[in-house]
């Protein structure tokens, strides 16, 4: 196998010296169109790749950006990841996406020894990271450039994008009340992210609105994965009355309760209507197909990677959510607002 180009193979074959080949692969102004195609061609013939060590220790950036994310869902995170990806794709730069537990103590630390060994351009976080305390302090005690994904803490202090999870969860909640529910059982998210407090806000607002009595007995803990919508389904229809909706904070929430509302011989949506949040490809896989929330997860993870890359400072996007209808949701008569099937 031939050995790896070097920059003094591309300098050799594009017949210029070293220095012009940096001062291309850098981006400097100062070197003349015909210069830069030679080089360029070069590169490509030869399959060049500077290597990120190099580019360091020219004191040069690395191309690369790290994602830090802590999140049950993989739907949501592979939408992420793309979203990422896409935006890194124009400019070549590479994408680092690590895990971590935002409940462990030494996660702040664990992230700066991330961003010191791989040396990467700037950090995007995905939520619940993107309000870790500890997170947040040693990246601004490292002075590197970060933007937060759907932060739910200090909107102003730092780069973010993000969508209305209070409105969004009203506007379902609204819709299930205007087709005719009233006893409707929500599923909160993970207790580690900020987002599910303002799901469960638009839910109670909503309620409040329709002068309908918030029941804490109708609101279930959950952990935004399938197992924790599969407890909270057999603890709402395991009442006596049950509720004849169930809004669950996302979509692997909502299918655990539709495979339970299943085994249980319960008909959706004629016996129980089920609505989720997030749409992702699991809110089309699933039996009847989901009426769910769209998130723009793909376009706020793009936007976020635009916003790091151009080097944009305290800048703040909001995106639009959509409410999408499908087939897991029937209207009742509202003169019965318990009924039970």
């Amino acid at each position: 196998m031939s050995e790896r180009a070097n920059i003094r193979d591309v300098s050799a074959r594009a017949g210029v010296s070293v220095k012009t080949v940096s001062r291309v692969l850098n981006g400097h102004p100062y070197v003349s169109q015909e210069m830069r195609q030679r080089v360029e061609k070069a590169v490509q013939e030869l399959d060049f790749r500077p290597s990120i060590a190099a580019r360091i220790l020219a004191g040069t950036k690395s191309g690369q950006i790290a994602l830090i994310y802590d999140n049950h869902s993989p739907y949501y995170m592979n939408q992420i990841q793309m979203g990422c990806s896409e935006g890194c794709q124009p400019s070549g730069t590479r994408l680092l996406a690590q895990p971590v537990d935002v409940t462990d103590p030494g996660v702040g630390d664990q992230v700066r020894g991330l961003v010191t060994e791989t040396h990467v351009d700037g950090v995007i976080l995905s939520s619940p990271v993107t309000d870790c305390v500890s997170v947040l302090q040693a990246l601004e005690r490292m002075d590197i450039p970060f933007v937060r994904i759907s932060p739910g803490t200090n909107h102003a202090m730092t780069a973010s994008v993000f969508m209305d999870d209070a409105q969004a969860a009203d506007d379902m909640t609204t819709y299930l009340i205007n087709r005719g529910h009233r006893s409707i059982g929500f599923i909160k998210g993970h207790a580690n992210h900020m987002a599910s407090e303002e799901r469960l806000f638009g839910y109670r607002r909503a309620l409040d609105r329709a002068g309908l009595p918030f029941e804490p007995a109708l609101v279930a803990p959950g952990e935004f994965d399938f197992e924790s919508g599969v407890a909270a389904a057999h603890r709402f229809l395991g009442r006596a009355r049950r509720p004849t909706a169930i809004f669950a904070s996302n979509d692997d929430m909502a299918a655990g309760v539709l495979s339970v509302a299943h085994d249980m011989g319960i008909a959706i949506p004629d016996s129980l209507s089920v609505v989720g949040f997030d749409d992702t490809t699991l809110a089309r896989m699933v039996w009847p197909q989901l009426t769910t929330i769209h998130q723009p997860t793909r376009e706020l993870a793009l936007a976020a990677t635009r916003l790091l890359l151009d080097g944009a400072q305290c800048q703040h996007q909001r995106l639009p959510h959509q409410l999408v209808e499908r087939a897991s949701v029937a209207t009742i008569a509202s003169d019965f607002p318990d009924r039970q099937d």
